[in-house]
């Protein structure tokens, strides 16, 4: 017996693996969210100095994602390892550095826990095999892409093209939605925000929203398929309206202060990835009258 056969028979050790599985990865995920945008806007200011034919900076590279060790942003303590475990060791240090006291940010905690919570409910949903390795990679990178999002309003290609092209070669084996879904998915999402980005700037000669929310939805699209457009983009609505107005009246800002809408995708693509036939089966049966068939 191997031990996906002995997880299989076993859901809730099967749970509780990935939901430490997940902390860990939240973990790295904090990493890729702090670290990658410093190093994206290095490596475009060194390439416009390149075009406008400037001296080479002194700007020194930031950190990348692997290579340096987790330190103190602040005062560049090195961690040890029991200074890094998820969640607990926030805890135990009460959100502060032990070397120069400065504040932890909560982040680290709340994206570690979300990532095992969204893990053991991918494997809840799909059960231990190919659909739930899938859907833990499309949870994690939905992940780094909201919290770099919502820290920088800038969703990096370098995240969301991988989204898109993995959801297009997973449905090669018809996981969760057959190729044609996924490309005519991936065309109506990007196509669908362009349109309204458009409108929107011709109509006002603002910009609404950004290049990159075209992307993501194009890579929701990819994994959803082409009918979840449209619920995506409501449920997403939704959620904007439900978190970004708490959030912006908690901080006392004004409604018109501009909020990333990439998390509010991503939360509404994942929400109709894991249950989106079980909500359509719930409309259904609110609209519809007793013993009338769906369409």
């Amino acid at each position: 017996m191997t031990a996906i056969d002995w997880l299989q028979g076993n859901p809730t050790a099967a749970l509780a693996a990935v939901f430490l599985f997940g902390l860990l990865v939240g973990s790295f995920l904090n990493v890729v969210i702090l670290r990658v945008p410093p190093r994206m806007m290095w490596a475009w200011r060194r390439e416009a100095r390149e075009v406008l034919e400037l001296p080479e900076g002194d700007e020194p590279q930031p950190p990348g994602v692997v290579v340096k060790g987790s330190h103190c942003p602040a005062c560049g303590h090195a961690l040890a390892w029991y200074e890094n475990l998820p969640v607990v060791s926030w805890l135990a240090l009460r959100g502060r550095c032990k070397a120069c006291g400065t504040r932890i940010s909560v982040q680290y905690p709340i994206v570690e826990l979300l990532t095992g919570l969204a893990f053991a409910a991918c494997v809840w949903r799909f059960g231990v095999g190919l659909e739930a390795a899938a859907a833990l990679v499309f949870t994690g990178l939905l992940i780094a892409l909201s919290g770099i999002d919502w820290r920088t309003r800038y969703l990096p290609d370098d995240l969301t093209y991988p989204l898109l092209w993995i959801g297009l070669g997973v449905s090669t084996a018809a996981l969760f939605v057959s190729p044609t879904s996924a490309i005519f998915g991936a065309l109506a999402g990007y196509l669908s925000l362009w349109t309204v980005y458009w409108g929107f700037k011709l109509a006002t000669g603002k910009e609404g929203m950004g290049y990159g929310d075209f992307k993501l939805l194009a890579a929701l699209g990819a994994w959803c398929g082409a009918a979840a457009i449209l619920p995506i983009v409501l449920l997403s609505s939704i959620v904007g309206a439900v978190i970004g107005g708490a959030g912006l009246a908690l901080q006392g800002r004004d409604k018109a202060t501009p909020i990333p809408f990439g998390p509010f995708l991503a939360i509404a693509g994942w929400i109709w990835f894991l249950f989106g036939a079980d909500l359509m089966g719930a409309y259904w049966t609110l609209m519809l009258p007793p013993g009338a068939e769906r369409p």
